[in-house]
């Protein structure tokens, strides 16, 4: 492996440190719930609320993300974005009240909703074609590496919490041994700061520094990249022409149906993909785990199997999504997802007729997890890095992140509804039906982008695609 490989696979891990804080940030909330519930008497509505808030920030930090990436850079959003996050841990570990824990939520979730659009970008504009799927993919598995942290650090912080023996009257008592929730929110404050620090020995985005006329700092970064001067240079050349095809405005390009088409799409899948079940998994699985017979303790334990599952499969997907393709990945595991769905309904609804036990459901809920994770997890962020033209990549994978956190806010706020009108069968059955919308659009709609280059899917859509 060249230098400029392992180079662009330093970049690429930097950027996706904010995979991890996003979904740990994510997935810590799901071992709260109950505590935070209890401590402060909260009903399905408000425990809907608790889950759905941090995801209003998600909606804010995505709704400015692109416009304030394509102003001041893919860098400095990702710095912002760490920050956030550093303040809503320390905010969480010492809240004094259930709305300030709400306020310190939505901050976090804003940084989960600029480092979910500018971290692919960034990793997509500085990764050549042939291994950009998996260096994009990265940083889905470093949400997955998230998740697992996050039910880990529950899970222990859990089983720590009956035997420390800290002073009563100190901070760590009661962050770590009588609020124990405290501890699990306020343990995301390490790798944010982490996050912030290596984010200073990263350069900025070449294409964007194209894009700005800043032609010798993009010249410095793509000859790192490429590590060869000619290249870089033609590199730069081949930004700079489809750069002048679309010599517009962002929000003018809009009005171009060709380039309307993508961003419509792209709103669809990120949207459709939320109503699968994954989050309501991610979020809600413990309490899906206590409705099946399991004590919370175990319910939290097989949480943790869901992680690793999660992490394992993103590894394979990330292997083989270059080579198998976008696509076919999708087709196969959404296949997957709609029977271990309909598998889930069934379970719950005449489960102990069949003598199925709790072991069925954790078989179901990790055959589901590796569906997901081969597919639609590893794909979406892929997709929505690579779709667009340069000049208006910021601004569409914003529209298109609105659409993906739009529908995570809506799944997390109507899940505890849905598991107490429909219950947990009607409920799995509901996501199994919003599966084939999502495979028809990718069947019929996207074009398969694996080994192209961004400029060459930004002649696809432009109808002038090179013969």
């Amino acid at each position: 492996m060249n230098k400029s490989i392992l180079y662009i696979l330093f970049l690429s891990l930097t950027a996706a440190v904010g995979g991890f804080l996003f979904g740990y940030d994510t997935a810590v909330i799901s071992g709260t719930i109950g505590q935070v519930g209890a401590q402060f008497d909260l009903n399905a509505l408000e425990q809907g609320w608790y889950v759905g808030c941090a995801l209003v920030g998600s909606i804010i930090g995505v709704a400015v993300a692109g416009k304030l990436s394509d102003q001041i850079g893919r860098k400095k959003v990702m710095l912002l974005s760490a920050l956030l996050f550093a303040v809503s841990a320390l905010g969480c570990a010492i809240t004094a009240s259930f709305e300030a824990l709400v306020v310190y939520r939505i901050i976090g979730g804003a940084g989960i909703g600029m480092v979910s659009i500018v971290s692919p970008m960034y990793i997509s504009e500085v990764a050549p074609s042939r291994y950009r799927g998996s260096l994009v993919a990265l940083y889905q598995l470093a949400i997955t590496v998230g998740f697992l942290g996050a039910y880990l650090v529950n899970y222990q912080l859990l089983k720590w919490s009956a035997t420390a023996d800290f002073n009563e009257h100190t901070l760590l008592h009661l962050v770590f041994q009588q609020e124990v929730w405290r501890g699990m929110l306020g343990m995301e404050l390490l790798p944010s700061v982490l996050f912030l620090v290596v984010l200073f020995g990263i350069p900025e985005s070449p294409r964007w520094l194209v894009i700005c006329q800043r032609h010798d700092a993009a010249q410095s970064v793509f000859q790192l990249l490429y590590g060869s001067g000619e290249l870089a240079r033609s590199k730069i050349a081949e930004v700079q022409e489809n750069a002048a095809r679309t010599a517009t405005t962002p929000w003018i390009l809009l009005k171009n149906p060709k380039i309307l088409k993508p961003v419509l799409y792209g709103m669809a899948i990120a949207l459709l993909g939320q109503f699968m079940g994954v989050n309501a998994v991610l979020y809600y699985g413990p309490g899906i785990f206590e409705q099946s017979g399991l004590s919370g303790g175990d319910a939290l334990y097989y949480q943790v199997m869901v992680g690793l599952v999660n992490v394992l499969t993103t590894v394979l997907a990330l292997l083989i999504i270059d080579k198998v393709g976008r696509k076919q990945l999708v087709y196969f595991g959404v296949s997957g997802m709609i029977v271990s769905l309909l598998s889930i309904s069934i379970y719950f609804s005449y489960g102990e007729a069949l003598g199925w036990t709790s072991f069925v459901l954790l078989i179901l809920f990790l055959f589901y997890i590796f569906c997901t994770a081969i597919s639609i997890s590893a794909v979406i962020f892929v997709l929505l890095s690579e779709m667009y033209p340069n000049k208006i990549r910021g601004l569409a994978m914003s529209i298109a992140g609105f659409s993906l956190w739009l529908g995570t806010y809506l799944i997390g706020q109507l899940t505890p509804w849905f598991l107490e009108n429909l219950g947990p069968s009607g409920t799995f059955l509901f996501f199994a039906c919003m599966c084939i919308p999502y495979m028809y659009i990718i069947w019929r709609k996207i074009p398969e982008t694996a080994g192209r280059s961004l400029e060459e899917i930004e002649a696809y859509w432009l109808g002038e695609e090179r013969k």
